[in-house]
């Protein structure tokens, strides 16, 4: 059996990975064992996940398989769009300067700042009495 092409990118937001890989195909979706619009409900997360093939003007030419875990849906998106980002540059790499372009490559360092002890929260401090 001939193995045909295929193209991996792990992609990374929050807490979240994904593991995303690309097929030649017709568009299929697969996010853990369901369709994207299963697991995204929400039509903000689907256009933010098949955002870099729109710029790519890929749509509908691969099928998309994707392994996410941890976050929420919010993060789980951006991981997924960064993984597909990464997986596209695989495909061609003269999609690279067009997706960095959109920011699609860049990981988002911004992760859930950690609570200190004699506060409420990583900042939320208790209410100052002077007496």
């Amino acid at each position: 059996m001939s193995q045909i092409a295929q193209y991996q990118g792990t992609g990374k937001r929050k807490t979240s990975v994904a593991r995303v890989i690309l097929r030649p195909g017709d568009g299929k979706t697969w996010f853990n064992g369901k369709t994207i619009e299963e697991y995204f409900p929400r039509l903000t997360h689907r256009s933010m996940v098949l955002a870099p093939l729109r710029v790519a003007e890929l749509e509908g030419s691969y099928d998309v398989r994707v392994r996410v875990h941890g976050g929420g849906p919010s993060g789980q998106a951006g991981a997924v769009r960064h993984g597909i980002a990464r997986a596209l540059v695989e495909v061609d790499p003269n999609l690279r300067v067009p997706l960095k372009r959109e920011g699609f490559l860049a990981r988002d360092a911004r992760v859930v700042e950690r609570k200190k002890a004699g506060l409420h929260k990583a900042r939320k401090a208790p209410q100052f009495s002077k007496r």
